[in-house]
């Protein structure tokens, strides 16, 4: 029988958030190798005879280096097993998906990649955060604040000049470093922003703010996510108010009905109309 590795994603941390085909795979798993963030009742829908081993990289602290996780997947899939690994959110969003497939290839080892609902998603989601809308971001931008050096200020300036709904991950707990590089690239202090924690779980927290005033943003538990831009006004528990006008949908659900009714009427009443007198 011949091996396979699946690189799965299993999306924000909410069971039910995982997709069918992760569900199935999962559930068909000889071994298990998974991020540490990944709950316990996401790991329990594998089989019971499966074997699990956390090879997660967190704040960091390392159980195991980039390049012994790659030789495991090799070799386990090698040997003829099932073998899942098992990421936070989705696999090719900050996950080292990439370096992991070359691996693969590198060994001639079969393998598929199984999407995941990435944090971004899952948080505004949950927090009600609609990360595009119109007439106030048009545009979304992925960054990470983990491990960023001075060569990335080039690029947070053209960013933020955008106007696009910015998302951070692991933005660490150094918000007021976090401030200080947005300031830099041009971001107004007046633009409002969002600190989520432990997103979609039920722990999750939602700390809305201004760039200006994210200094003094409480430390939220780990795992974080920033969102940035106009549209974290529109957000549940927003202070601020939105820049908008949102159109009442009652009012525009009874335009479309009269609307119907003055070009189709009723049978009943047709009939009134051509009954002689």
């Amino acid at each position: 029988m011949k091996g396979k590795a699946y690189l799965v994603g299993a999306g924000p941390g909410d069971p039910e958030l995982l997709t069918l085909k992760a569900l199935k795979i999962l559930q068909s798993a000889d071994v298990v190798l998974h991020d540490d963030l990944i709950s316990a009742e996401i790991l329990a829908l594998a089989p019971p005879t499966a074997f699990i081993q956390n090879v997660g990289k967190r704040c960091g602290q390392k159980h195991i280096t980039q390049d012994e996780i790659n030789s495991r997947l090799v070799s386990l899939a090698s040997s003829g097993l099932q073998v899942v690994r098992l990421k936070g959110g989705d696999p090719f969003i900050f996950g080292r998906g990439g370096e992991e497939i070359a691996a693969l290839r590198q060994h001639g080892i079969a393998f598929e990649i199984v999407p995941g609902v990435t944090a971004a998603l899952g948080a505004a989601a949950a927090a009600e955060i609609p990360l595009t809308q119109r007439e106030v971001s048009s545009a979304l931008v992925f960054l990470t604040g983990h491990g960023l050096d001075e060569n990335t200020d080039d690029s947070w300036r053209g960013f933020a000049a955008s106007g696009a709904t910015l998302v951070i991950y692991m933005p660490g707990p150094d918000c007021e470093g976090t401030a200080l590089r947005l300031f830099d690239a041009g971001m107004k202090g007046n633009t409002p922003c969002a600190l989520i924690s432990r997103a979609t779980s039920p722990r999750q927290q939602v700390y809305h703010t201004t760039v200006g005033e994210l200094h003094s943003a409480p430390r939220l538990p780990a795992p974080t996510l920033l969102v940035v831009g106009e549209v974290t006004a529109l957000g549940a528990g927003a202070l601020l108010t939105p820049a908008i006008a949102l159109r009442s949908t009652q009012q525009e659900c009874v335009a479309w009905v009269a609307g119907k009714r003055s070009i189709a009427p009723h049978p009943d009443a047709r009939q009134e109309q051509e009954r002689p007198a």
